[in-house]
């Protein structure tokens, strides 16, 4: 009887040692698994008082091309009872500055080969491990999980455009469609990733590849994603867009009437010249777009022979030549920053001549625009081409939302929850900043996201994990 008290004793004496760590909480809100992109409230609470608190976050992300362990830190302290909100207080110093609930989640870069990481698995690398530490102790940790989509979505290839995905929640009611086109990266990105992601808010979502260049890897030049599509960027047929739709058009659950385009970079180039010639779009989202048709590049496109970007009914559209592209991007060999906006504004200064004939003749299209810029912007001068395009078309009276964040660069088309370190590591630089680049990714999502409500109709299913 005495070995049992003694036992007991010991207990909870044991008990009342761990209680504290036991009670410190992470609190996530909604729910600490969601979509990408859906807003979160994160807050600590049990900790202790007035005390100094490192919080750590990890995850899986690409970097130089490769995926690799990501962390970011950050130090606080707690208030008087024990209590910390990642989205009203700011750090006292880390990876980031400012309140800032997504500061952890930007502001990771490339772990240390020494860093001590969370199991992180590499099947699922929209998880995300947060931890809180008070010195060298760890008081609490929670993992949460950033889904590319619903779990309701469903992805498949689309046989008859190579690399294409469709991606639809359940059922076969009508609802509004989205055609994705990506930018120069070309292949399959954008279709495997936009795609289940837009279709996760409750549409129909075909993304559409249309150019797949040989592309540098870990062993050199490799061969195109996809051998069937063109592999230089040169006349590409705008008429793929109607293919698109008449494929759409076919599928149950599609109403062929609320078709939108959403296209990045080149990919809105292509989005605004198919809306100056296609009636049936509905509404238009254009990240980093173009006012003018670029001239065209890639393999088998020599310089005493050149090419238009893009083509109608098989004839090559006007365009605007670069001046010096071929000194830029020699940078690539020797080491020196890339700037590819310097030969285009170039271009655009040697050539007023081409403007006029190479202009995407936006006012055409009547519908609705909505367009996401940089003013620093380093692949092309994505903010003056916005403002060009929103002074055309409001002189005619045409639904036009231009969205130019000032300091930000090319990398806008996101939420604001994924890294923003890595936009200018490589030679070719993209312009802004991680802070810049990632406030406006946050701020123009769901801007983004309630365009495309009003326009295609409210989403007919509500994932639990999209609310």
């Amino acid at each position: 009887m005495a070995n049992f008290k003694i036992t007991r004793i010991v207990t909870v004496v044991a008990l009342s040692f761990s209680l504290p760590a036991l009670a410190q909480q992470i609190h996530v809100s909604p729910a600490a698994e969601v979509v990408e992109g859906t807003a979160l409230k994160i807050r600590l609470s049990e900790l202790p008082p007035l005390t100094t608190i490192r919080v750590l976050s990890s995850r899986l992300a690409r970097g130089m091309g490769l995926q690799q362990p990501h962390q970011g830190e950050a130090w606080f302290t707690s208030n008087a009872v024990g209590e910390l909100d990642l989205g009203s207080q700011a750090p006292e110093r880390g990876t980031y500055s400012g309140a800032d609930v997504r500061g952890l989640f930007w502001s990771m870069q490339p772990a240390a080969p020494t860093a001590a990481l969370p199991p992180l698995d590499p099947k699922h690398p929209g998880e995300v491990w947060l931890q809180a530490f008070a010195g060298e102790r760890l008081l609490v940790q929670k993992k949460l999980v950033l889904r590319p989509f619903a779990p309701e979505v469903q992805s498949r290839l689309v046989a008859e455009f190579p690399g294409a995905r469709y991606a639809v929640g359940p059922g076969t009611h009508k609802r509004g469609a989205i055609i994705v086109l990506g930018g120069s990266e070309g292949g399959s990105i954008a279709a495997r990733t936009t795609t289940p992601l837009l279709a996760s808010q409750g549409y129909a979502v075909l993304g559409l590849p249309y150019y797949s260049p040989p592309n540098w890897g870990a062993k050199g030049l490799e061969p195109a994603e996809l051998p069937e599509l063109p592999s230089s960027f040169a006349d590409i047929e705008l008429d793929r867009l109607n293919q698109a739709r008449e494929w759409l058009a076919r599928q149950p659950e599609v109403d062929p009437e609320r078709i939108a385009v959403y296209g990045v970079s080149k990919g809105a180039e292509f989005a605004l010249a198919a809306a100056a010639r296609m009636s049936w779009i509905r509404a238009v989202v254009a990240y980093v777009p173009s006012d003018v048709i670029w001239e065209g590049w890639g393999v088998g496109v020599a310089e005493a022979d050149k090419r238009s970007s893009f083509a109608w009914k098989g004839k090559p559209l006007a365009w605007q030549p670069y001046t010096g592209m071929a000194e830029e991007t020699a940078g690539f060999a020797s080491g020196a920053a890339v700037h590819i906006r310097r030969p285009m504004d170039q271009g655009r200064a040697a050539h007023p001549e081409r403007l006029a004939a190479a202009r995407i003749a936006v006012e055409n299209y009547r519908g609705p625009l909505l367009m996401v810029a940089g003013s620093d912007d380093q692949m092309w001068d994505s903010a003056g081409m916005a403002r060009n395009i929103e002074a055309s078309r409001k002189a005619l009276g045409l639904p036009t939302i231009s969205l130019i964040y000032s300091g930000a660069g090319h990398a806008l088309s996101a939420s604001g929850w994924a890294p923003t370190t890595g936009h200018n590591l490589g030679a070719m630089k993209l312009g802004g900043s991680p802070a810049v680049d990632a406030h406006a990714q946050a701020d123009a999502w769901p801007q983004m996201l309630a365009f495309l409500r009003q326009h295609l109709d409210k989403p007919a299913f509500t994932s639990e994990l999209s609310r």
